[in-house]
C-alpha cells in the first residue's frame, strides 16, 4: 500500500497482526482447554500442539507437567461459554486438579530421574500436592461466596500439607528428631515470651490508653461540635432578643428540649407514640407563640385514630390559650390510663364566654368539641371571666385499641 505526501508517493506498512491471547478455550476443548488455547494463540492447529504434548510425555512424563503446569497458570477464557452438548467435553474442576496433576508429573520426573529418593519422598509429595491444589483452589474462589465450604477447602488442604510433612518424617526415620527439634524450638519461643513479656505488657498498655485516649478526644469533638451548633447558636439569638423576655424565654426552652433529647437519647417517633405526640404539640406551641407550656404526660400508648384526635384537639386548645388568654405559661396534663385517655389544659387568663363565640369561629366547636365526638370522646370547656380557662378531653381506651 502507497499514500501520497504532496507529490511524493511514500510506503505504508501494514500493521501487525495481533496475535489471541493465551487462555484456555472451553470450545473444542478435550480436557481443560490448555492445547486449544496454545494453538490460536500461536496460529497453529490444535492436533499438532495435542502431539507434542504426547511425545513430551514419553520423556519423564514432561508433557504431564507441562500441561499440568499451563492448566494451573493460564486462565479460562471467560468471554464465551462452554459447550455442554458434547459428551467429550468435561467440566472445569479449576486449577486443583491442575495442580495435582503437576505435583503428579514432578514426582514421577524425580522418581525416574532417581532424585527423589524412592518413596519416602514420593509418597509425602503426592499428599501435599493435594493439600497445595486444594489450598490454591481455596485462594481462586471469590472469598465472598465461598462460605463455610471455601474454609473447609482450606483446613482440609493445610491437614493435607501437614500430613505429607509427618509421613515424609516418618518414612525418612526423622520423626524422633523432629520431635526434639520442636520440643528445643517451643522452649525457646517459651523463654522469648517471658524474656520480652514486660515489653509486650507495656505495649498493649500503651495502645489501649492510646485507643481510650483517642476515644475521649473524638467525643470532645462532637460534643463542641454539638455545643457550637445548637447552644451557642442559641445564645447569640438570645442577645439579639435580649429586650424581649418572651422570646428569650421561648429561644431557651426549645434549646433545652433539644439539649434534654440529645442528652437522654433518641426520644420515641411522635408519630407512633401518644406520649412523644403530645410533646411534640405542646413543644411546637412554644416555639410558635412565645407562650410557655408546662407538659406532664403520664402513661402512652400507640398513637392510634383517636388517639391522634386527642392530640389534635389538645394543640388546639393550646394554641387558643396563647393567642387569645394573654398569658405566658400554660399547663397541659394528660395521663394514659388503663380505661382511657384524659387530657386537661388550662390556663390562668382572662377567660371567656361561650355562649358570646361567634358561629363562624371553629376553634372550639369544630376542632375540639367536634372533633372529640367523631372519634367517641367528649370535651369540657370550664372558663369564666378573669378566672381562666380549662380545657378537658377524655375518650376511652376501647375506643383507642
Amino acid at each position: 500500500m502507497r499514500r501520497t505526501v504532496g507529490s511524493v508517493s511514500a510506503p505504508v506498512s501494514a500493521p501487525a497482526p495481533v496475535r489471541t491471547p493465551l487462555v484456555r478455550r472451553p470450545e473444542g476443548r478435550v480436557i481443560a482447554g490448555v492445547c486449544e488455547g496454545v494453538a490460536q494463540h500461536l496460529g497453529v492447529p490444535a492436533l499438532a500442539v495435542r502431539a507434542v504434548f504426547v511425545g513430551l510425555t514419553s520423556f519423564g512424563g514432561l508433557g504431564i507437567m507441562a500441561y499440568a503446569g499451563l492448566w494451573a497458570f493460564v486462565p479460562l477464557d471467560r468471554t464465551e461459554p462452554a459447550p455442554r452438548a458434547s459428551g467429550a467435553l468435561r467440566r472445569d474442576r479449576g486449577q486443583s486438579v491442575a495442580l495435582l496433576a503437576l505435583a503428579l508429573g514432578v514426582v514421577l520426573l524425580l522418581a525416574q530421574l532417581n532424585i527423589a529418593g524412592g518413596n519416602d519422598v514420593i509418597v509425602p509429595l503426592l499428599i501435599a500436592g493435594a493439600g497445595v491444589a486444594l489450598i490454591w483452589r481455596r485462594m481462586d474462589e471469590d472469598r465472598t461466596s465461598a462460605g463455610k465450604r471455601g474454609w473447609l477447602l482450606l483446613l482440609a488442604g493445610a491437614a493435607l500439607v501437614l500430613a505429607g510433612l509427618i509421613t515424609f518424617l516418618v518414612l525418612a526415620d526423622q520423626l524422633g528428631p523432629a520431635r526434639q527439634a520442636l520440643v528445643a524450638i517451643v522452649v525457646i519461643v517459651i523463654g522469648l515470651i517471658l524474656v520480652t513479656a514486660p515489653w509486650w505488657w507495656r505495649l498493649a498498655t500503651e495502645l489501649t490508653a492510646e485507643r481510650r485516649e483517642r476515644i475521649r478526644t473524638q467525643e470532645r469533638a462532637e460534643v463542641a461540635a454539638h455545643l457550637h451548633d445548637s447552644v451557642l447558636q442559641t445564645l447569640a439569638l438570645i442577645q439579639r432578643h435580649v429586650d424581649s423576655p418572651r422570646e428569650v424565654a421561648r429561644l431557651a426552652r426549645g434549646q433545652e428540649r433539644e439539649l434534654r433529647s440529645w442528652l437522654y437519647g433518641r426520644q420515641p417517633d411522635p408519630a407512633v407514640r401518644f406520649a412523644a405526640a403530645m410533646a411534640a404539640a405542646a413543644a411546637e406551641v412554644e416555639d410558635s407563640y412565645a407562650v410557655a407550656v408546662e407538659a406532664v404526660v403520664v402513661g402512652d400508648c400507640d398513637l392510634d385514630n383517636a388517639a391522634a384526635a386527642v392530640v389534635q384537639a389538645a394543640r388546639e386548645a393550646l394554641i387558643n390559650a396563647a393567642r387569645h388568654a394573654g398569658v405566658e405559661e400554660v399547663s397541659l396534663y394528660a395521663e394514659v390510663e388503663p380505661s382511657r385517655i384524659a387530657v386537661y389544659v388550662r390556663d390562668r387568663g382572662i377567660g371567656f364566654d361561650p355562649a358570646a363565640v361567634p358561629e363562624d369561629r371553629q376553634g372550639l366547636r369544630g376542632s375540639i368539641e367536634g372533633r372529640m365526638r367523631r372519634h367517641g370522646g367528649t370535651a369540657h370547656v370550664r372558663t369564666s371571666a378573669g378566672t381562666g380557662t380549662e380545657v378537658e378531653l377524655t375518650v376511652d381506651r376501647e375506643t383507642v385499641s
